[in-house]
């Protein structure tokens, strides 16, 4: 029986991020695009509006990057899946850097003006941008989404998050990830060499990893 898996990318990344990857045989990919939040909208409801692309009337698996690793274990406890599988991404809130658990206790995403977002020569900006591989060529064609609100959004949830681990998720990181240091995770599968870009750059050890997942979900239900 064809499986879907249903794909969301990271923060303002476009799928080019992940146009390396590969699946087997008897799956259909597709992708997810990020929606537009409303303003002042809950992660809870922009789940269920995102949610609302998949199918669950039978077996699936869902794949997210970065916080898109975070959306689809988010949406696995509405609709959920065969497998998850999260690249770059966190497993659970025990997992976030000593940074993102300050933004989380005291609110301070909150306060960060709008305005940082829009300009690409502010600190802002060059921070996230060393952190995810500054020197990589084609990191401007990776990220795309640049609406500040967006971003802003998108950060504040981030730091928010502090859900506990699910079952039934698989997670691949990179032992050079700086935006979420493996130091404070217990992935399933460690990409030697990998950045916060590893899907792109190390997609052959990605895929193999991918292969060896999904084949083993072909007999698993739900």
């Amino acid at each position: 029986m064809e499986m879907i898996v249903y794909v969301i990318s990271g923060l303002g990344a476009d799928y080019k991020v992940l146009e390396r990857l590969e699946f087997p045989e008897g799956f259909t990919v597709q992708f997810i695009p990020w929606l537009m939040p409303q303003r002042n909208e809950t992660f809870e409801s922009y789940t269920s509006r995102m949610a609302e692309n998949i199918d669950d009337s039978k077996p699936f698996v869902l794949l997210g990057y970065s916080f898109g690793g975070i959306l689809v274990q988010e949406i696995h406890r509405i609709k959920p899946a065969v497998k998850v599988i999260i690249l770059a991404s966190l497993r659970s809130g025990k997992e976030k850097s000593v940074l993102l658990k300050v933004g989380s206790y005291t609110g301070i995403t909150r306060l960060i003006p709008e305005g940082l977002f829009k300009n690409e020569s502010n600190y802002l900006y060059r921070y996230f941008r060393k952190l995810i591989a500054s020197d990589h060529p084609r990191l401007n064609e990776y990220f795309t989404q640049r609406d500040p609100y967006y971003l802003k959004w998108s950060v504040e949830n981030i730091s928010r998050w502090n859900a506990d681990p699910q079952d039934k998720v698989i997670q691949i990181m990179g032992d050079k990830d700086q935006v979420f240091p493996i130091k404070n995770c217990r992935p399933d599968f460690v990409i030697q060499g990998g950045t916060h870009l590893f899907p792109a750059t190390k997609s052959r050890e990605v895929n193999k990893i991918l292969f060896s997942v999904l084949e083993k979900c072909k007999t698993l239900s739900i």
